[in-house]
């Protein structure tokens, strides 16, 4: 019977980064089942967070990078020898039990989240993280117009104004009505990373009699990232 399996030695090309990008599955439904605050809930990014931060930390990423209800995960080590089946399965499984771990609340249906593999290349990760920082300021957009819609009109009424306008009208019709989005909160327009950063660390070395200073790495949860470019990559070491 194990020919059968017929995906369970497709893997992933040798020596290559890859990227798994993980999204909530029905997580729409979720978000009405938990009461969640439109067109941002705190606590959901908080949570979102943990979980960014556990997967990190299992998978010995390199960047983490999540908006809405997605994550993607940069991991140079490739675990499981590079099988694809089992990769795209245990991390979406991972994520989900740690999504449930965080959140305190009571689910009507377990949340569950699907994965998927991209391998990349250095160029590859700057446009990779810069397309899913732009979908990160549509999604800001666009939830916030049609937030600002529901609260004056019903929902198909809302959703027949919204349909058809672009990025820049929408932008600029929450600006006429007292939203300017240059204002809210960085995470929301540009999403959250985690990443390793240094700190230096003293301590006293009894053999020698004397304060010595070290450098030691920690993982850093960025709620404030700048528009993605080249520059940031090579600042926390995910490129050379």
């Amino acid at each position: 019977m194990k020919d059968y399996e017929v995906y369970s030695s497709l893997k992933v090309p040798k020596n290559s980064r890859i990227i798994v990008r993980l999204d909530g599955r029905s997580f729409h439904k979720l978000a009405e089942d938990l009461n969640l605050v439109k067109p941002y809930d705190e606590d959901f990014y908080k949570v979102l967070c943990e979980v960014c931060k556990d997967l990190f930390s299992e998978f010995s990423a390199s960047f983490a990078y999540a908006f809405s209800d997605e994550i993607s995960l940069l991991l140079d080590s490739i675990p499981f020898e590079g099988r694809v089946e089992k990769i795209n399965s245990v991390i979406a499984s991972y994520a989900a039990s740690s999504f449930v771990l965080h959140y305190n609340a009571q689910f009507k249906k377990p949340p569950s989240f699907d994965s998927r593999i991209i391998p990349v290349s250095d160029d590859d990760v700057v446009r990779y993280f810069k397309w899913r920082q732009d979908e990160s300021w549509r999604n800001c957009v666009n939830s916030h117009g049609i937030s600002y819609l529901k609260s004056k009109y019903s929902n198909s009424r809302a959703n027949d104004k919204i349909k058809g306008m672009k990025l820049n009208e929408i932008h600029e019709f929450l600006f006429q009505n007292g939203i300017n989005l240059n204002d809210i909160e960085t995470y929301k327009k540009r999403g959250i990373g985690v990443y390793r950063k240094n700190k230096k660390v003293t301590g006293f070395n009894k053999k020698d009699n004397v304060n010595q200073t070290s450098q030691r790495s920690y993982v850093y949860t960025d709620w404030e990232l700048p528009i993605f470019n080249e520059d940031f990559f090579k600042q926390i070491d995910v490129i050379s």
